[in-house]
């Protein structure tokens, strides 16, 4: 009788580590399999494709236009100042942004004599108070790291990292949390 007990417990033991070691194989499989990135040719097909649609037709025809290649200047103009992250000098022109914007809190300020938006994201009242202190003509130093553009807007938009008025700092922008 012992003898048959005890080869219960052996079968359920064995059986058991079967079934954990075919669980954690699964699971490990699962976590290595990752996507491949996207390869060149692929981009430029898929770019190629959303060209086709109604909304990239209409972005390629506004790149054309005058108000688009405007835009476009303007954001070439300081691109280079933009991938360094070196100071710009700016002139705040107006407090607001223009009427129907969608991008949080910002100002317009001018750069080398063209018209920017200058963004800062959703508005955080205790991360830009001091930013409300700003006046119109007050000139300010500003660093970027990314300036885009959008057919809805007549002008580039320069997303603000730093702010500086009078060698005050007025604004940093925080650094994002886990990620990079």
């Amino acid at each position: 009788m012992k003898k048959v007990i005890y080869a219960l417990i052996l079968l359920l033991v064995v059986v058991s580590g079967l079934v954990f070691a075919n669980r954690e194989f699964k699971n490990g499989t699962a976590k290595k399999s990752t996507p491949m990135p996207i390869s060149a040719a692929e981009m430029k097909a898929g770019r190629e494709r959303w060209e086709a649609t109604p909304a990239g037709i209409q972005f390629k025809n506004w790149e054309a236009s005058p108000e688009g290649k405007k835009v476009l200047a303007g954001a070439a103009k300081i691109s280079k100042q933009v991938s360094d992250s070196s100071n710009m000098e700016a002139v705040v022109t107006a407090l607001s942004l223009p009427p129907g914007s969608r991008l949080g809190f910002g100002v317009m300020v001018r750069i080398n004599g063209d018209d920017y938006i200058l963004s800062f994201g959703l508005e955080n009242a205790d991360e830009f108070q001091q930013l409300h202190s700003l006046k119109v003509n007050d000139k300010i130093l500003i660093r970027s790291h990314f300036v885009s553009y959008a057919p809805k807007y007549a002008y580039p938009i320069v997303s603000g990292d730093y702010v500086e008025r009078d060698s005050k700092i007025i604004y940093k922008r925080a650094p994002r949390k886990g990620g990079c």
